[in-house]
């Protein structure tokens, strides 16, 4: 009996093989197994690669394991390159792979690489049919395996893992569960209809995505504070940027789309962080300093984030331009006897500012009261028109 369903001989037989190495799934735990031993800062090329040929073998189960269920029990596939047998003999073969490479790994480091290396094989070979009808398991999964892939990846160099790993292995294990909610969405409505509980089925397209894109916001912002405390290197921040770029852009896009534009995106966050970490590109450099404004430099800021408001209030539209203003203009008073309370009483100086005072505070502290609520309410506007837009496009399709 042939490996290959559609045909025989060695090529077919190659072929059938590669078919279960899914680029876009595969890269990235494999990358984030390099990543690991990047991180770790001393580098043996042999270590590196048992570990990623461990992570490799752990995810062509999980491959291969799919696409059977989906395939010769679920009915959900069209078609599959594998026979029965083929699919068994992979299945086998990988494991094999795996236990070689994880036993060398334990032999030449120590027995606890099993504990972050084992795990990533076992969410490969019950993620179907056992754990991807889980909205939880479903949706942690795969994110869960590259965190151990960069935890695994550090362990195998220096026998040991450290805080600042733990940190960038829990940031993409935020951003990359966001990502999976998104590509689930794709089939929503079969998963719907056949009960399978994966997140976007239990809560809702809207909901869904609204959880996952704060995610991925929550791994981003994790990002930026761990750059300011120093837990990570200052250009790590830089990786955001063209990464929430791409989420900005994502938001508007089809579940499709939205999965193609984020992964991709995500590759460029990971190199970005291995730039980082290898490189350190602005290690030592300090920070632009805005104090040269002298006493114009808390008016500035304010005039900043005041345009931008003026800008976000004048997108939404007049009604959300009222409602803005009659929110900031009740709330202003409360806050005016606030601030200067908490002046008098000595809670905090402003040494950058023009020195002109009006109604006993300074005049940077009162177009402080108006900018920062209208700011705030200017973002829940546009986000309140994004979602109704979102809306509406739904109940028309």
């Amino acid at each position: 009996m042939s490996i290959a369903r559609h045909d025989t001989g060695l090529g077919a037989t190659l072929s059938a093989l590669a078919s279960q190495v899914h680029p876009v799934f595969m890269l990235p735990p494999l990358a984030a197994s390099w990543f690991g031993a990047i991180l770790a800062g001393e580098f043996s090329l042999l270590l590196g690669t048992l570990h990623a040929a461990a992570v490799f073998f752990g995810v062509y189960t999980a491959h291969v394991k799919d696409g059977y269920v989906d395939f010769y029990r679920r009915g959900e596939d069209d078609d599959h390159p594998l026979t029965r047998r083929g699919c068994l003999l992979c299945l086998v073969g990988a494991t094999i792979g795996f236990v070689l490479s994880a036993g060398a790994l334990a032999g030449l480091v120590d027995a606890g690489i099993l504990v972050l290396t084992v795990p990533g094989w076992l969410l490969g070979f019950f993620h179907a049919p056992q754990l991807d009808t889980n909205p939880v398991t479903t949706t942690v999964g795969y994110p869960l395996g590259i965190a151990l892939g960069i935890l695994g990846g550090y362990y195998a160099q220096v026998g040991g893992l450290d805080v600042t790993l733990l940190a960038f292995a829990g940031v993409l294990l935020f951003v990359l569960s966001g990502i999976k909610i998104i590509d689930d969405a794709q089939d929503y409505e079969y998963d719907r209809s056949i009960d399978k509980r994966t997140v976007t089925v239990v809560l809702g397209e809207s909901s869904a995505f609204r959880l996952a894109y704060a995610l991925v916001a929550a791994g981003l912002f994790f990002v930026v504070a761990g750059s300011i405390t120093g837990a990570f290197p200052p250009f790590a921040s830089v990786a955001v940027l063209p990464f929430a770029l791409v989420v900005l852009v994502a938001r508007r896009a089809t579940p499709t789309l939205a999965t193609m534009l984020l992964v991709r995106g995500s590759y460029v966050f990971l190199a970005l962080l291995v730039v980082a970490v290898a490189f350190r590109p602005l290690a030592g450099v300090s920070l632009p300093d805005i104090g040269v404004l002298g006493p114009y430099t808390y008016l500035a800021t304010e005039l900043f984030f005041g345009s931008i408001t003026a800008i976000l209030l004048v997108r939404v539209g007049r009604d959300a331009m009222y409602r803005t203003l009659r929110t900031v203009a009740i709330v202003y008073p409360v806050a005016y006897v606030w601030d200067w309370y908490t002046l008098e009483v000595g809670v905090f100086e402003i040494p950058l500012r023009t020195g002109v005072e009006l109604l006993g505070i300074p005049l940077e502290e009162h177009l402080f009261m108006l900018v920062v609520p209208a700011f705030v309410l200017a973002v829940h506007e546009t986000l309140a028109v994004g979602e109704s837009t979102d809306a509406s496009t739904t109940n028309a399709e």
